[in-house]
């Protein structure tokens, strides 16, 4: 995948692939892998690829995205019919598809998400919004319903999926099974393209939660193959995972549940009157889908999160660069870095119920006084415990029937979604700065800092949390972005000027069997009243106190000892993970080859997990199964059963692995409804 070209929307790709020729799709591969090193020149709207010396491929993207297959032309003597349209589609990123119908107008421009990834489905339910935002609800609830109708009444059905989204549905799982079979390593273009048609498909049939993630699934496979220093195996699992557990539900899937499984195409911005914003911090975001920009959140007096985000297509050199353009919120001159200290005194609102800023004719801002961390409103957002703030992020997202929200799709590493309200003492349910809105895997942690951890990523923060050693990582490793460099100055102020240094940080929760999470924000070492955004300020020298910190006041505590990466009777269930990895890596044929299944899922067995034995051997025994004719040839294998095996794999070791989370932090573990 060329980050030099334009995206290119989904439909353009399939369309293009499908028109080949077998001959020419067998080699469709070669021919994207010819043009990943040619030079590339931009004109305006216009983006030529130079296939050879004397052939030139142009990409018309108005707008920054190339929307028809015409729009890509090539100048050699087979075009259009050539091989190079194809390619250039199958290398460059892949386009956020279109809203073929949007639920409620929208008061600005369509923006995907301010987030660094694809939203699994195990990121936060987007649920209902703060109660100071004004909800247009459907003309008839199921409890209005029940009032309104007379005496005697039979309830209306719950609605059901639609014959085309089960159509819709079953081409996903059958693109994201022939996917599975042949792994990252044998899925090329053209299975590539048979999934985005199959994406394209669930999009027009009103599924854009599932095609959003099939999207997500065909550009990890691409940063697989094109060996990515940002691909991370575990993206292109849960991907996967995501495709085939929707579809699996989506057929039968009933009434708010259904809801929820399909999402919904556009938020909806609704008028929240004045408000008074505080800034909080701003984080850098950096897509793979080829979107980058700035989220600046920010904070009311009641302490509920707001976002105003600033994402178009572009690389790191945009995220890093976009904090210092003004914010488009009203008519203020406020940059989203001065924002993110200061504060904002908005009227005419319009908020959507994942507390993102509308942007509309109708909205005036003003700068206003902003506050430190330590001050109110802010400082109630680290009162609340971490265990709470644990439970919170790690409840998923597919078991709650008003999670509906997917906003175009947007990429899984985005900042999560808010928890639910707490219960009062009197019994009434009072709004907390996660009452519904993005923020939800966000941290506030007051921590001291006891050393470094290296690791295979690269080096971590040790910190001490109410008694728990928290690994503190690197929000993005690209050099153009400070986060890397800004820890290894932690890192010297945890070793060598003495570790015990007091900190108040934002982190969000990266699940682990062990306590961690990836720093956002940070307290500033020499003045606690300030603080620094780690992936867009760097910290310097200067910046870090002089002299060890601990030992001058009588409350200092010792440094609390780090516990072992693994403890010996740590339960294995890294060995079903590790046959699920391989499988999305490698295909079936990895697990089809003979060796040691049999001691591993005897081993699973010994430590109490007897379900992860049983999915282990019937993952291995339909791996294995090929069935042969009366001639003794070997049948098409079967996919679907594979896949099975696999989902089931996949879910159980995806809910253990939130279990684990939450038991290292102390939480609750989010309660599992059946799947």
């Amino acid at each position: 995948m060329s980050p030099l070209l334009p995206p290119v929307d989904p439909s353009v790709t399939a369309q293009l692939v499908a028109a080949l020729t077998p001959r020419l799709r067998k080699r469709l591969d070669a021919g994207v892998a010819k043009l990943a090193g040619r030079p590339v020149a931009r004109d305006g709207d216009i983006v030529r690829l130079a296939v050879d010396d004397d052939t030139d491929l142009e990409l018309h993207a108005p707008g920054g995205v190339v929307t028809t297959a015409e729009a890509i032309r090539c100048g050699c003597l087979l075009a259009p019919d050539c091989l190079h349209r194809a390619a250039a589609a199958s290398a460059a990123p892949v386009a956020e598809m279109p809203d073929p119908v949007a639920e409620m107008p929208d008061p600005v421009a369509e923006i995907p998400d301010p987030v660094a990834g694809e939203p699994s489905l195990t990121e936060a339910p987007r649920t209902a919004p703060p109660t100071s935002v004004l909800v247009t609800t459907p003309p008839a609830t199921a409890g209005s319903a029940a009032d309104d109708a007379p005496a005697g009444a039979a309830d209306p059905a719950p609605e059901s999926a639609t014959p085309a989204q089960r159509t819709a549905a079953a081409a996903l799982h059958d693109a994201a099974a022939a996917v599975l079979e042949a792994g990252a390593d044998g899925a090329g273009a053209v299975l590539q393209a048979e999934l985005l048609r199959a994406a394209h498909t669930a999009r027009l049939a009103g599924l854009p939660r599932a095609a959003g993630r099939a999207v997500a699934a065909v550009t990890a496979l691409r940063a697989a193959r094109d060996a990515d220093p940002a691909h991370r195996l575990g993206d292109l699992t849960t991907a996967l995972r995501d495709v085939l557990l929707l579809a699996h539900r989506l057929p039968e899937a009933t009434g708010p549940e259904l809801a929820g499984l399909r999402g919904r195409v556009r938020q909806p911005y609704t008028p929240d009157g004045s408000l008074r914003l505080y800034g909080l911090f701003a984080e850098p975001v950096l897509t793979s889908t080829g979107y980058a920009g700035t989220v600046t959140w920010t904070a009311d007096a009641a302490g509920r999160l707001y976002t105003v985000p600033d994402v178009a297509p572009g690389g790191a050199e945009r995220a890093a660069g976009s904090a210092d353009r003004a914010v488009r919120i009203g008519d203020t001159s406020l940059t989203h870095r001065e924002l993110s200290r200061a504060g904002l005194a908005v009227s005419g609102a319009t908020v959507s119920p994942t507390g993102r800023l509308g942007a509309g004719a109708g909205v005036r801002a003003v700068r206003a006084p902003g506050v430190s961390w330590h001050a109110e409103p802010l400082d109630r957002l680290w009162t609340v415990p971490v265990a709470e703030q644990i439970a919170r992020a790690l409840a998923g997202d597919l078991d709650v029937p008003k999670a509906k929200d997917t906003d175009s799709g947007g990429d899984a590493d985005t900042a999560g979604q808010a928890g639910q309200a707490s219960e009062a003492g009197d019994g009434t349910n009072q709004p907390t700065a996660q009452d519904g809105r993005d923020g939800r895997d966000l941290l506030f942690l007051d921590v001291t800092l006891i050393g470094t951890v290296r690791e295979a990523a690269g080096e971590c923060l040790l910190a001490d949390c109410d008694g728990l050693t928290v690994r503190l990582a690197a929000a993005h490793d690209d050099p153009a972005l400070p986060d890397r460099e800004n820890l290894r100055l932690l890192a010297l102020l945890a070793q060598g000027r003495g570790p015990g240094t007091r900190l108040r940080v934002v982190a969000r929760l990266t699940p682990a069997p062990l306590p961690r999470a990836v720093l956002l924000a940070a307290s500033r070492p020499t003045d606690p009243d300030a603080h620094v955004d780690l992936g867009l300020d760097r910290l310097r020298r200067a910046d870090l106190p002089a002299e060890p910190t601990t030992g001058t006041s009588g409350d200092a505590r010792p440094a609390p000892t780090v516990q072992p990466a693994t403890a010996p009777g740590e339960a294995p269930v890294h060995l079903l993970r590790r046959r699920v990895h391989q499988a999305a890596s490698g295909g079936r044929r990895v697990l089809a080859f003979p060796g040691s299944k049999e001691s591993e899922a005897a081993r699973l067995r010994r430590y109490g997990l007897g379900t992860a034995g049983e999915l282990l051997t019937a993952l291995h025994a339909s791996a294995a199964e090929r069935a042969r004719d009366r001639f003794g040839r070997l049948l098409p294998a079967d996919t679907g059963r594979f896949a099975a095996a696999w989902l089931g794999a996949a879910v159980y070791t995806e809910e253990v692995d939130r279990a684990l989370c939450a038991a290292a932090w102390g939480a609750s573990s989010p309660g599992l409804d059946s799947r």
